[in-house]
């Protein structure tokens, strides 16, 4: 063990780990998801700490000697070490504190170890003196925020970009499947598997373009506006340059905001990302509820579709199999719309220059972000790629449907129609069967005026 001391007293910190007296405290004080800190999260401050780092070495304000300690620290978090220094609950209270501090302290315990000091000499180099140099967790925690969020929307982003693409490749391949469409759970026109397809496809592209455009704030940092947003012990030229080096290190463009401290105390840019997620998750549930409904049955409901079989789906119906990967997207959705209700609770609840509420943000942002990315990788990988569609049912629904009626109106009139409707309805006679019986059309003029692409396609002479 050793001793160790923060303005509230001296703590013992077991000699093996890096962290310190303040992130002791936080391991006493928040017991509320049982989670750590999200991996990425703590990459992504590692980051803010190293371009502060730099950014106060290039000012020469902070020692080379040290900084280059630090910064050495800092790239080991990035390759994937001392992960296992960072136990802090993400929910706190403190507006973060905990988790820089946590960074803060191990930074400064690795660095003491590589300048081959023991762990805790805090007199040599400081987590609040050095690691901490002209930041406040204030501007450093939501700088990590949006490092994160930028990382994982890629993941999102990717995943979203393969369920289009899918889609799309699906809307090429049934573009000849003609079958019924609906309007309110009932018979309505005809429409091909494929248009559905693209139809579905295009809705994603759209996520994709809301998402995009929502990640333009995460771009923008207050770095260098330490505890308010006024820059308080930071340097104007640091503040320059801290901006250039998150960009340099992440590979992204970051700029400092015009206001900082605007940007200090709001936080509504968390609360865009969200809500372009849960607008996209909407899209994603309403396509994820019509392949459950095209495909249910199979042998007394729509049975449009053939989903591949994943699991068994009853511990008491043997042969029953259920759309449990389209099951598994819905619920996952739900939770992203949950997550955004948190959010948004958390942006409104900032007072004068300071939200404190940024650590349930940030676990609700990365949570949304993660489980969105995995379920839209699995509806592809698990549903969409081994799908088929049951041509022969789409057909006789479509025989059996009064909805093409609708196409005969320009050529034998509403009168006719309504007539050939209501037979229809009252024998169970195929409307093609009747019309052909009637001598209303000759077969070859009905089959085209009932072909894919003359009822699917407007605008093609008759």
């Amino acid at each position: 063990m050793r001793k160790e001391h923060d303005f509230l007293g001296e703590m013992e910190v077991p000699d093996n780990v890096y962290y310190g007296v303040q992130t002791l405290r936080a391991m006493e004080n928040f017991h509320i998801t049982g989670q750590t800190i999200d991996r990425d999260f703590v990459q992504a401050m590692a980051m803010v700490k190293k371009a502060a780092a730099e950014a106060n070495m290039k000012t020469g304000r902070l020692d080379s000697h040290i900084g280059l300690a630090l910064t050495q620290a800092a790239d080991e978090i990035l390759a994937g070490q001392l992960l296992d220094q960072f136990p802090v609950d993400p929910i706190q209270g403190g507006a973060g504190t905990s988790i820089n501090m946590n960074m803060n302290e191990v930074l400064c315990n690795r660095a003491l170890e590589i300048l081959g000091k023991e762990k805790g000499r805090y007199d040599l180099v400081s987590p609040n003196n050095h690691a901490n140099m002209a930041q406040s967790t204030n501007d450093a925690f939501p700088t990590g925020i949006k490092v994160c969020v930028n990382y994982k929307a890629k993941k999102l982003i990717t995943a979203l970009d393969r369920l289009a693409l899918e889609l799309e490749k699906k809307a090429e391949e049934y573009q000849d499947v003609l079958k019924m469409g609906r309007t309110h759970l009932q018979d309505a026109v005809p429409i091909t598997l494929g248009q559905e397809m693209g139809a579905y496809a295009s809705g994603i592209r759209r996520g994709i373009r809301r998402i995009e455009q929502a990640l333009s704030g995460m771009h923008v940092v207050n770095l260098g506006g330490t505890a308010v947003g006024t820059g308080l012990n930071a340097e104007p030229a640091y503040i320059e340059e801290v901006s250039k080096q998150l960009s340099a290190l992440t590979g992204e463009t970051y700029r400092t905001a015009e206001n900082i401290i605007d940007a200090t105390n709001n936080t509504d840019g968390f609360a865009d990302v969200s809500a372009a997620m849960k607008v996209t998750a909407l899209v994603l549930i309403k396509m994820a509820n019509d392949f459950r409904l095209m495909a249910s049955g199979p042998r007394c409901g729509l049975n449009e579709l053939k989903l591949p079989a994943r699991q068994p789906g009853s511990s008491i119906m043997p042969g029953k199999v259920n759309p449990v990967i389209a099951e598994v997207l819905d619920q996952s959705c739900y939770q992203v719309i949950a997550n955004d209700l948190a959010i948004s609770l958390g942006v409104e609840n900032g007072q004068f220059e300071l939200n404190v509420m940024e650590p349930v943000m940030a676990f609700n942002l990365f949570n949304s972000l993660r489980y969105l990315t995995n379920a839209v990788n699995t509806f592809v990988d698990k549903l969409l790629i081994g799908l088929q569609p049951n041509k022969k049912q789409c057909q006789e629904w479509l025989d059996h449907s009064v909805g093409v009626i609708t196409a005969l109106l320009p050529h034998i009139g509403y009168e006719n129609s309504a007539m050939l409707a209501k037979e229809a309805y009252l024998t169970g006679r195929p409307i093609r069967e009747i019309i052909l019986e009637k001598g209303l059309l000759p077969a070859d003029k009905l089959n085209h005026i009932l072909s894919p692409k003359q009822m699917t396609h407007p605008g093609i002479a008759s």
